[in-house]
């Protein structure tokens, strides 16, 4: 249940939030909307799982007003006399579906699913649950995602106010109500109409920010939480960028170590910061182009995602391979497509990153202002210049199109069940020292799991960071306070 990206797919990021609902009318709310309850019936895509919608308000400050069927899925426990109750998974992106998880095989372990009905759901605003819905043709006017001067900055600004119009009118009045906020509360009104007094829960990546605001918005309602490879909500937009630089490069840094140590790499021996630094060179120059294809060049920006999802596993010896491929060499059978952003087809586009651009102030006044946010993460990933999920998503964000609903702040957990954080040391897209900080916010309840090795999720990864969060789950056994688990060496 880690947060996955296809291989080499389209990608894929104050301390008081002014809420348009006290905690106690958010709480009063999600109960009447969990009361109606959820139809549920076999899915189409696979009859053996369920399928359902919940009906929640758009704006939960209005909560008779107008709804968004939300899409759920549900694996049901396969032992029902063992059964606990239901785990609610939090899926990543932001965009990512939970319905998609459901509909294949679980990543959970048996004993999870004997024990818990595994339900998921696709956030608003993705996939089956109002998609936010851009006109294709609009679209893909979209900038070069990396700005080099004032001109390209009000370029950006100008194209925003364009696609962000378009956006709204397709998607309609949840365009403005997308924050990881208004989801916690859809949380509760899902476990309402489970029928779970208490919420049990599991989230990944993106997903864990919907579950910090639902710790803070219902501490008391939490029976267990999971919350693996966290967001940091604290952190202002150099602090976001710098640190997501400084963990891609150290991803590639791991790779490359293991290159050197590795024989089963094909570029064993080489100098492999070397071949990168040529391979990027020569897509500044507009000349490289993805191996097999004489019309798909391979920008720059695009080529720096290879650092990201081959590393979010990680398959060392895959990204060994496409990178001697890149450079003249064979081609893999499992090359797959160019990496990153491009064009779309069809009529519409999804922007799943309108979500980002409400849950973080990513705002700058200038292009001074990105100029050093970039210099300052240049400097910390000298071979990978930058993360580029984070900041090709950033210029989106500029001129203020979509409302900020859910700024950064740093949590505020009053609650006295024991929550468990998890992460591992090497992770390209959510910095360990970005679960290390929301453990220290949450506070004494919250308990830190480090996995010392590699990889973007650790539920799954190895026999000791899965029972570890297994017994939390069934049991409430909570790791010991600094439990670490070992590096295991990825196999592919």
């Amino acid at each position: 249940m880690r947060r996955k990206i296809p291989m080499l797919a389209t990608a894929f990021m104050m301390l008081a939030t002014v809420l348009p609902l006290s905690a106690t009318q958010a709480a009063g709310a999600t109960d009447d909307e969990g009361r109606r309850g959820i139809t549920w019936g076999p899915c189409e895509e696979e009859p053996t799982v369920e399928c359902g919608t919940l009906a929640v308000p758009i704006d939960w400050s209005k909560p008779y007003g107008a709804t968004v069927k939300l899409a759920l899925a549900r694996r049901k426990a396969t032992d029902p006399s063992a059964r606990i109750g239901s785990l609610l998974t939090n899926p990543g992106g932001p965009g990512n579906s939970g319905v998609n998880d459901i509909l294949r095989p679980s990543g959970f372990s048996e004993d999870v699913q004997r024990r818990f009905d595994i339900v998921s759901y696709d956030p608003r605003g993705v996939a089956r649950s109002g998609s936010t819905t851009c006109t294709a043709s609009v679209y893909n006017e979209m900038p070069y995602p990396v700005m080099t001067s004032q001109a390209d900055y009000d370029k950006w600004v100008a194209f925003n106010a364009k696609l962000h119009a378009d956006c709204r009118k397709q998607t309609g009045p949840l365009y403005d109500h997308l924050d990881s906020a208004n989801v916690a509360r859809d949380m509760d009104a899902i476990r309402a109409a489970l029928g779970e007094d208490k919420l049990t829960s599991y989230g990944v990546s993106y997903g864990t920010l919907a579950q910090q605001m639902y710790a803070e918005m219902y501490p008391n309602r939490i029976r267990a939480m999971v919350l693996d490879s966290n967001m940091d909500h604290s952190l202002n937009v150099k602090g976001f960028q710098v640190t997501e630089a400084a963990t891609v490069q150290d991803s590639f840094d791991e790779f490359v170590a293991w290159c050197e140590r590795d024989t089963d790499c094909v570029l064993h021996g080489r100098d492999v910061k070397a071949l990168w630094k040529g391979l990027l060179e020569k897509a500044d120059r507009g000349e490289l182009y993805w191996p097999g294809f004489t019309d798909r060049p391979v920008s720059a920006h695009n080529l720096l995602w290879l650092g990201v999802v081959l590393n979010e596993a990680p398959v060392w010896r895959q990204e060994a391979k496409v990178l001697l491929a890149l450079d003249g060499g064979p081609i893999p059978d499992d090359m797959g497509n160019p990496p990153g952003n491009g064009p779309v087809n069809g009529e519409f586009a999804e922007l799943p990153t309108a979500i980002l651009c409400q849950d973080w102030n990513l705002s700058l006044r200038n292009y001074d202002e990105y100029a050093d946010v970039m210099r300052a993460s240049n400097a910390v990933a000298p071979d990978l210049r930058y993360n580029p999920m984070p900041m090709g998503d950033m210029p989106l964000c500029q001129g203020h199109q979509v409302p900020v609903n859910n700024p950064q702040h740093r949590l505020r957990y009053t609650g006295s069940t024991p929550l468990l954080v998890g992460t591992s040391m090497h992770d390209p897209d959510t910095p360990y020292e970005w679960s290390a900080n929301v453990a220290r916010q949450l506070g004494a309840k919250a308990t830190l799991l480090t996995y010392e090795g590699w990889g973007h999720g650790i539920y799954g990864m190895t026999q000791c960071t899965t029972e570890a969060m297994d017994n939390y789950l069934i049991s409430l056994t909570v790791p010991a306070r600094g439990a670490r688990c070992p590096a295991e060496e990825p196999q592919g």
